[in-house]
């Protein structure tokens, strides 16, 4: 099929898999190159007396001669009729599905094996076996699957039925073994399997399917893109909501009453208003597919704003996951007091708001923002919200204490402060990881700290700080740098650069921790996140170094470990990730080509070497910075 024929999409399946949503879809996308084929009565005038009791004739009254003879001509007919002016032809049920109807029905009249109907439905079509085999020749056949197990593929194509017969659900059963059969033998193109997956999800597997064989189709839709959809009354602040999210989270702005009277005026209709909310959905949908189309590069969509029920149902449907819905919850008196028109204009828009049910959105919203607070409040829950969708939850694995190589004493100290935390009805502490040198294999006796990192939550503090005091007799002359974060200001990333660090590393299971919480899940920032936030850490490193290298007797320790993590940020906006100090010192050395005299070693006991090696380190991140501009 090439792109200047024709090409007709017959889009196959069982009841309830969505097959007419997803042409709709399509053609609405497409626009007036997309024409449908229509449905199979259009197609056979004798439709219009079956139709009076299509029920009894299909499955009582009707020979079976003549059920395969009407069906047959209708989808012949169909199939020979040319698409006028298009360029993609939409058709409901391929050439496949009449054998496969035709075969179920024989099943459930003469009560056939699946291969017994395969059989007799092949019989009853071999008149027109020659014709039928060359309209299915030119048909791109998809058929989309309710599940790969045919037996809960028709329970859920029942499921979404008001009212099952005992005949409707055996011709369902002996329907669905039919196209798997057919699907078997590769009469489809390709499969989906929808496995209650989001509309747009299967769209999007649709066009993947389609567009290499007509480029009408794009390659995709909304492919990877998270929408935030805000809803709320007059005044609860959706606006600043969407503003924050833009600003600090990089999503892009739009507004809905904009996306779908573009989509409207280029399917020519007048007033989307007046038409069903499940359009207006639609309507929506393919405006927002379209701007998303046009700005590839985004990932992250505000939508502003909620004010109908059921068109946030639909459209909740149609994105599933994708779509988070945030219901901004303000009271009464404080969005009076901030219409600038006055409270009475704020009472006649939420009246009009809650007519279309705006204010009932709240009991579908994943999320029910407090805007009553300050603004800070306001924007640690929109960081959650964002971040939920940005950085996926996982569940930490463990490691024995043993596992980290540390010395002895520092092996009991850490047993005996878990004993403490987590051995008991409930537990203090959520999760505890050692992280730095002494979770790499790298920690040095009289050199290196003890970092410790826990979740806990604030009312906890006065308990761990006991627990500290009975076990720190261990620790001897080691430093314990112990932090501690909220599961609150993880998921909200209230975190320095390093902390984000070390929860991309607890994320990807880089880092493990000694103990989780049964059932705890963690937010796992991605790699490019924790990079581009490592850039603060490379700022204040540099300042450091140059704090250190200005004082008479710099402190070595302080020196050296400043100078390594400036150069692990360095190291890593060139793609190397180095852990540990030493590694990532002696990597940096040698992309200098500098001659290899122990400078890293000695840099530990020489304060002279200390300084050479921080002003190597400080060259490599001053050659980043943009050269200053000539004089005039």
């Amino acid at each position: 099929m090439g792109d200047d024929a024709v090409t007709t999409l017959a889009l196959s399946g069982a009841d309830n898999t969505g097959k007419t949503k997803q042409l709709g879809i399509l053609a609405r996308r497409i626009g007036p190159a997309a024409v449908a084929t229509g449905p199979l009565d259009a197609h056979d005038a004798r439709w219009e007396e079956i139709k009076k009791d299509m029920s009894a004739w299909w499955f009582q009254t009707g020979p079976m001669q003549e059920v395969a003879d009407v069906l047959a001509a209708s989808y012949l007919q169909r199939s020979n009729r040319p698409g006028a002016g298009a360029g993609l032809r939409l058709m409901d049920r391929g050439l496949p599905m009449l054998e496969a109807s035709v075969a179920a029905t024989a099943a459930v009249r003469e009560d056939l094996t699946p291969e017994q109907a395969a059989d007799r439905a092949r019989g009853l079509l071999e008149r027109y076996a020659q014709d039928l085999k060359a309209a299915e020749a030119g048909e791109h056949g998809i058929v989309l699957l309710h599940h790969e197990d045919p037996a809960i593929g028709t329970a859920r194509a029942l499921s979404h039925e008001t009212s099952v017969t005992p005949t409707y659900a055996n011709y369902q059963r002996h329907l669905h073994h039919q196209i798997h059969r057919l699907v078997d033998e590769d009469r489809f193109d390709g499969v989906l399997v929808v496995d209650n997956r989001s509309v747009v999800a299967v769209q999007h597997d649709l066009r993947v399917l389609l567009h290499p064989h007509t480029m009408l189709v794009p390659a995709g839709c909304l492919p990877g893109v998270r929408v935030v959809a805000l809803g709320g009354m007059s005044e609860s602040g959706k606006s600043t909501a969407g503003d924050y999210l833009r600003t600090r989270h990089g999503h892009a702005r739009l507004k809905i009453g904009y996306l779908i009277d573009e989509a409207a005026h280029r399917a020519g209709i007048d007033d989307p208003y007046a038409l069903a909310p499940v359009v207006r959905a639609e309507l929506l949908l393919d405006g927002l597919d379209r701007y998303a189309t046009a700005h590839h590069f985004l990932d992250r969509i505000t939508l502003e704003s909620l004010h109908e029920l059921d068109v946030t149902a639909e459209l909740r449907r149609m994105l599933g996951d994708q779509l988070s819905v945030a219901y901004i919850d303000t009271a009464a008196e404080l969005r009076a007091s901030r219409g600038t028109a006055g409270p009475d204009d704020v009472t006649l828009r939420d009246t009009v708001k809650t007519s279309r049910g705006a204010d009932e959105i709240a009991l579908i919203a994943d999320t029910v923002v407090d805007n009553n607070s300050t603004r800070l409040a306001l924007e640690r829950q929109l960081d959650g919200i964002a971040l939920d969708a940005a950085w996926p939850a996982v569940a930490p694995a463990t490691t024995p204490v043993n596992a980290l190589g540390l010395p002895v004493a520092l092996e009991r100290f850490l047993t005996a402060l878990l004993e403490r935390t987590t051995h008991r009805t409930e537990p203090l502490i959520d999760l505890l990881a050692v992280t730095g040198s002494g979770a790499c294999g790298k920690y040095q006796h009289g050199w290196s700290d003890l970092d410790i990192f826990v979740i806990a939550e604030p009312d906890r503090t006065t308990e761990l700080r006991q627990a500290l005091t009975e076990t720190q007799s261990d620790l001897g002359e080691v430093k314990l740098g112990l932090t501690v974060l909220s599961k609150a200001e993880c998921r909200a990333g209230a975190v320095t650069s390093r902390l984000l660090h070390v929860m991309t590393l607890l994320g990807t299971g880089s880092l493990l921790p000694l103990w989780a919480r049964p059932g705890l899940t963690i937010p796992a920032p991605p790699l490019a996140d924790d990079v581009a936030a490592s850039l603060e850490a490379g700022v204040q490193a540099a300042v450091e170094i140059r704090r250190q290298l200005l004082k008479g007797s710099p402190d070595l320790r302080v020196l050296f470990k400043v100078s390594a993590l400036l150069a692990k940020v360095v190291l890593r906006f060139e793609g190397t990730e180095q852990a540990a100090d030493t590694d990532a010192l002696d990597t940096l050395v040698r992309a200098g080509n500098e001659p290899d005299d122990g400078l890293v070693l000695r840099a530990r006991t020489e304060r002279a070497a200390a300084q050479d090696l921080a002003q190597l380190v400080l060259d490599h991140w001053m050659a980043t910075m943009p050269a200053p501009a000539a004089a005039a």
